[in-house]
């Protein structure tokens, strides 16, 4: 949440069965999810329609591009290891905003990343080593 505490909007990257979509649109007004794999995205919204979520919409894209139509989002939360932060969902991170993401190494090993934004820069901070699948581009 921002210093305010205000929730505002948030992009969730990887929305797989859309458990975790469900628990952010309860606490987000507004809650963006996009998943790469469309047979997934598929069945998180068999999942997810009984609940009727008003305030979360899911997508199908690349969560490396994230959803720029969107944007700008207050958080953003990643659910698969990139081997670094993506810029264009940094960009799409308003002033003041957080993102939280697995970054992988080279030699495998990953760690749990907060990326806050102050007006044009960047503060990086690492948290906790972690284990996720990797991130791919692109759809599928």
């Amino acid at each position: 949440m921002r210093e305010d505490r205000q929730p505002g909007k948030a992009l969730e990257v990887g929305t797989g069965c859309g458990y975790q979509a469900a628990v952010l649109a309860s606490i987000f007004p507004q809650v963006y999810s996009i998943e790469r794999i469309k047979a997934l995205l598929e069945r998180a919204r068999r999942n997810l329609l009984g609940l009727r979520l008003s305030n979360l919409r899911l997508a199908h894209g690349d969560g490396y591009a994230g959803l720029e139509q969107a944007a700008p989002f207050h958080s953003i939360i990643v659910a698969a290891a990139a081997p670094s932060i993506p810029e264009a969902l940094a960009r799409q991170l308003t002033p003041g905003g957080r993102m939280i993401l697995p970054l992988a190494a080279a030699n495998g090993a990953q760690r749990l990343v907060l990326v806050e934004r102050h007006g044009r820069g960047f503060k990086e901070s690492e948290l906790d080593p972690v284990r996720f699948v990797p991130m791919e581009a692109g759809k599928a």
